[in-house]
């Protein structure tokens, strides 16, 4: 039987009707832990959600991995490449790919009888992967991709739609500025809102044959190929895989093939979601130190409080540590205590705002609509083991006070 926890549990669930002065003392520290907890839980919740939120629409445009003409610049008119000279089959080989599909960019512009706006085209071969402009539909269909046909179909986001007054069904003109002037009539087949409005704002897509013959291109000839993978923490490492693929191989003209990364294409986004990072770690930080120092002095004021307690068992025997122990055991559970209270409050909160997003962001400046919510059970299990390991270990230097105390006077402290 452990002797130092038995007691630190009598004293700390004794008969709650006794006058005890640090029992609001406790309170409040069981609180701010509580409160520290839940602040750490949504903290990590949010932070993550953003990563995954933002993260999952910028590869839903543009796929993790790009393989493309290293003439390329940033413009979305691009230099073809011969999709065949691309070791596909081999590609599909590496561990953690889980998708290669062919595309084709170029800007245009949509005039109405009233507005005009300048869009990019975005190509998709009958490969495509839909799976993500299927779960930002709001109106209409997916563009069907038959192998013997072109499409006339094209998908519009909504921020388009409201901007040109359009609708589901209508026909609408592009106009390509190139020698001569092309253009190309459409028909909406479907309406999505990614709730990223720079990027609504700008793409349409459509069957990639028609970039190809608008560019004079071949069958085979496309902008690049696109690469999704399973897990987006493998990103880097499959990138040095497919470099390693496709670095000895160059086109007729002797050029090379560049490969790159939706970080690499978006560094300004991803910049701004490591920033959270930090700040996240400030707040872990700080909510410790919080949290830590409540209970500081909560346990001060506990031993306070049992001085007499801790004379009789000096006077009884018991060592320092034994002592120094029981009073841990108890801070222990005042911790637990207000761990749970915390995860009941974070959790609870991450939950509401998961299911009925009642806290909505402005797209413009956030990429998303509503807050994300991120739960991961891992996330979870780590910051309240850390949490627990952290204020108890700020409390052993406080115990050292018990040392302090003899026997003799504690005996007759009042």
């Amino acid at each position: 039987m452990n002797l130092e926890l038995h007691i630190a549990r009598k004293i700390t669930y004794q008969n709650k009707s006794d006058r005890q002065i640090s029992r609001p003392i406790i309170s409040i520290a069981t609180l701010g832990i509580a409160l520290g907890l839940s602040v750490m839980i949504l903290a990590i919740a949010i932070v993550t959600g953003f990563k995954a939120g933002i993260t999952e629409k910028l590869t839903g445009f543009g796929s993790h991995i790009q393989i493309s003409n290293y003439d390329n610049n940033s413009s979305f008119e691009t230099y073809p490449i011969d999709k065949n000279l691309i070791p596909i089959d081999q590609l599909e080989q590496v561990e953690g790919i889980k998708h290669i599909q062919t595309y084709a960019t170029k800007p245009g512009i949509i005039k109405t009888e009233n507005e005009i706006q300048g869009v990019v085209l975005s190509g998709a071969s009958q490969n495509y992967d839909w799976a993500f402009f299927k779960d930002k539909l709001v109106e209409g269909e997916i563009i069907d991709m038959l192998p013997s046909v072109k499409s006339n179909d094209i998908l519009i986001s909504e921020k388009l739609a409201k901007l040109l007054h359009l609708k589901l069904g209508e026909k609408l003109t592009l106009y390509f500025v190139q020698q001569p002037v092309r253009t190309r009539r459409f028909t909406i087949k479907g309406i999505y809102n990614s709730g990223m409005d720079e990027f609504d704002k700008l793409f349409v897509i459509c069957d990639m044959r028609h970039i190809q013959k608008l560019n004079n291109w071949t069958d085979n000839q496309v902008s690049g190929i696109e690469i999704t993978l399973d897990d987006f923490k493998d990103l880097e490492e499959t990138k040095e895989l497919i470099s390693d693929n496709v670095a000895g191989i160059f086109t007729d003209d002797g050029s090379t093939f560049k490969v790159r990364s939706v970080k690499q294409k978006y560094p300004q986004i991803f910049n701004w979601l490591e920033m959270l990072d930090l700040n996240v770690w400030i707040i872990l930080a700080l909510m410790i130190l919080v949290a830590g120092f409540n209970m500081v002095s909560g346990l001060l004021i506990i031993i306070l409080e049992k001085t007499n307690m801790i004379g009789i068992l000096k006077a009884l025997g018991t060592d320092n540590w034994s002592v120094r122990k029981i009073f841990l055991y108890q801070s222990a559970m005042i911790i637990g205590k207000g761990m749970i209270l915390g995860n009941l409050i974070g959790i609870g909160i991450c939950l509401i705002q998961y299911h009925f997003q009642l806290i909505s962001l402005d797209p413009v400046n956030y990429y998303l609509d509503t807050v994300p919510i991120n739960l991961n059970i891992i996330h979870l299990l780590l910051l309240n083991i850390g949490t627990l390991i952290a204020t108890v270990s700020m409390l052993i230097v406080p115990s050292y006070w018990i040392t302090r105390i003899t026997p003799s006077k504690a005996i007759r402290f009042d």
